[in-house]
């Protein structure tokens, strides 16, 4: 039986989304010459000017008139554009000091992060089953502490501060674009300060850099806006199932690029961490996929 039309569209933009964020570091590896904290900035003050070039093309500005009588969402929204700060620093100096699979790993156990989140936070209650998944994950992580002597705090920081995000985001009133564009205009004095401070300490990569590298920053805009448009678009018309299995995607294609393309470390002890939270992930998603196919009638 054929997929309906608006489900395989639904998945092929998702596919496409987690497969643009899975091929980040290639985009930043091209900018490894310039700060983490400018190229921050950069993705900040562009990713802002595509959201004000979109909500232009969509006269879609009421929402934010909206909000100078809501201070307590627009107090949530300074809580999550740090989170979301810190995650996209953490990512991009990860990817620029040759720490791919450390990235990758931190978004293989985001998903368990998050169930042990609401588990913690929102008080839901874990099935047994997923309490295997959050334990086996565990381990992986614990056991790769003791193999490195350090906890993975690459990986830690970019599962619990995407964790926490979308813990607020989930009870957030604004959609994906407005969130986005919100948060990014909260960042952006900021942003254009120190990108400023640079410029006057006479320490700014971009306006140093050649046309090319200039056009490559101004790049993160598009890059940071075609996923999540993407994303939001897909998902709208899949199960819920289907894209959490897609997101995989996205740290199968960094571990694949740390391994391959990088040359990062990846044998011997090491595997076995990795392994551990992989056979947590598969539990978790095989649990999941049961359940919703035992509760949805097969369609005629």
């Amino acid at each position: 039986m054929s997929m309906p039309a608006s489900n395989r569209n639904g998945a092929i933009f998702a596919f496409l989304a987690y497969t643009i964020w899975g091929l980040f570091p290639l985009y930043f590896k091209l900018l490894k010459a310039v700060s983490p904290m400018e190229i921050l900035s950069h993705r900040v003050v562009w990713s802002l000017a595509v959201m004000a070039v979109i909500l232009l093309a969509k006269r879609h500005w009421a929402w934010l008139w909206a909000l100078r009588t809501q201070p307590r969402v627009v107090g949530r929204y300074a809580a999550s554009t740090a989170l979301l700060a810190a995650n996209w620093l953490t990512y991009i100096w990860a990817v620029n000091h040759d720490h791919v699979l450390d990235a990758s790993l931190g978004y293989f156990i985001n998903p368990l992060v998050v169930v042990m989140l609401a588990a913690l936070v929102l008080g839901e209650r874990l099935r047994p089953v997923q309490w295997v998944s959050v334990v086996l994950a565990g381990a992986g992580v614990a056991w790769l502490t003791w193999q490195a002597g350090t906890l993975p705090w690459i990986a830690l920081a970019l599962a619990f501060s995407f964790g926490f995000y979308g813990l607020l985001r989930k009870t957030s009133p604004l959609g994906a674009l407005e969130g986005l564009t919100l948060e990014t205009l909260l960042l952006f004095p900021l942003a254009l300060g120190y990108l400023g401070w640079l410029a006057s300490q006479h320490q700014s990569a971009f306006l140093a850099a050649s046309a090319g590298a200039q056009w490559l920053l101004a790049l993160a805009g598009p890059l940071t806006a075609l996923p999540l448009l993407l994303f939001g678009a897909g998902a709208r018309r899949i199960p819920l199932s289907l894209l959490g299995l897609l997101q995989y995607v996205s740290p199968t294609l960094q571990l694949l690029l740390g391994v391959w393309l990088y040359n990062e470390p990846f044998a011997g002890p090491k595997v076995a961490g990795y392994v551990l939270i992989w056979v947590g992930l598969a539990v978790y998603s095989a649990e999941g996929w049961m359940r919703l196919r035992r509760r949805t009638p097969l369609a005629a």
